[in-house]
């Protein structure tokens, strides 16, 4: 593994809680990392002792094979050839871009300084603005030339804290792919952290949710999505809510039923077992519902929010519970009214019953 994080928790002094709490997780060289969650979950602290800015209390970093944090080793942030990417970009507006990117390059002879700059710019689509400052380029070109100002120097490992926070958000998740594409070109190994999920799906290989300092889960998008190994995982990634459900044995099939009626062959469902009695809570995402109007299955409007192609709709059946939907926009219904909804759902993703 390249960056290997093991057991790895940051205490500060006066505080009863680890901002980091027995974190371990590993990215392989060139892929890039993403690290989300709510505030204060602990997930800049994290990437500051990844750099170096915080100290170990326990566990430990490696990087490249090499350990640079422990409990007894701390290597200074500035040893470990580690880049960073700021939320404020921090460029100098007095600095041409040229003059930004090569700014850690001073130790270079003048001719590979110039090419070093050159390479870097090219990279990130700006090989012709070096001549230009700070305050002449738009925001996402800022981010490109402080991205480009941190690749300069061949970091081992890049690090960049809430990098897009500060544009808009159409922009975001575009330049997100953009700079992932960057990233994959110069071969690069990076960790991010953001708060904003659809621009860690876009740019990461592996993605880390936290909470109250520890680490959730650490995986794929797509396993986050259909496979939330914890309930705080489930409830963070994406829409969904949690419905009563117990799952049964019916001449040798699992069937999981709910108050929208029951799901039957489900892939990796668990078994009666599972569970006491078979009762359980089942996630259901707004793309397992399915609005039907022949359907036996009714609920009521509560909420509904306008997506463009699509409404969200939170959805109140007979039974109490709460089910949310996404629904085509010509489907405009009014607050308040019952629609005919059913359950499509693939994945069975349950948990022990929460009893409300």
């Amino acid at each position: 593994m390249f960056l290997d994080v093991s057991q790895l928790s940051v205490h500060y002094a006066g505080r009863t809680q680890r901002a980091v709490d027995q974190v371990s997780f590993s990215l392989q060289a060139g892929e890039i990392g993403v690290l989300i969650g709510p505030s204060g979950c602990g997930k800049t602290t994290l990437l500051r002792a990844v750099a170096g800015l915080e100290r170990a209390s326990a566990g430990s970093i490696r990087l490249a094979g090499d350990t640079v944090s422990s409990p007894q080793l701390h290597l200074p942030a500035e040893s470990r050839r580690i880049g960073m990417v700021f939320q404020d970009y921090a460029l100098f507006p007095h600095l041409d871009v040229a003059g930004n990117v090569g700014f850690g390059l001073a130790h270079l002879p003048p001719a590979e300084r110039h090419a070093r700059v050159q390479e870097s710019l090219a990279l990130v689509g700006l090989a012709q603005s070096g001549h230009l400052h700070p305050h002449q380029l738009s925001g996402g070109q800022q981010q490109r030339v402080a991205l480009a100002r941190a690749l300069a120097p061949k970091p081992r490992l890049l690090l960049l804290e809430e990098p897009f926070s500060n544009l808009d958000v159409d922009l975001r998740e575009r330049l997100a792919h953009e700079v992932r594409g960057i990233l994959k070109a110069a071969g690069a190994t990076a960790l991010f952290v953001t708060h904003d999920q659809l621009e860690a799906f876009a740019i990461g290989d592996r993605i880390g949710v936290m909470h109250e300092g520890r680490l959730q889960q650490w995986d794929e998008a797509y396993a986050l999505y259909h496979r939330p190994a914890t309930r705080f995982v489930a409830e963070f990634i994406g829409h969904g809510v949690f419905a009563h459900a117990q799952i049964s044995l019916r001449e040798s099939h699992v069937v999981v039923s709910t108050a929208l009626g029951d799901l039957n062959d489900m892939e990796e469902c668990p078994l009666p077992g599972a569970y006491a009695d078979g009762l359980c809570d089942v996630l259901l995402r707004a793309d397992d519902i399915v609005h039907d109007d022949d359907s036996p299955v009714k609920a009521q409007i509560l909420r509904k929010a306008f997506r463009g192609s699509e409404f969200l709709y939170t959805l109140r059946l007979q039974s109490g519970e709460t089910v949310m939907a996404h629904v085509p926009s010509h489907h405009d219904h009014a607050l308040d009214e019952w629609i005919g909804i059913r359950a499509e759902v693939e994945h069975v993703v349950t948990f022990p019953r929460v009893v409300s």
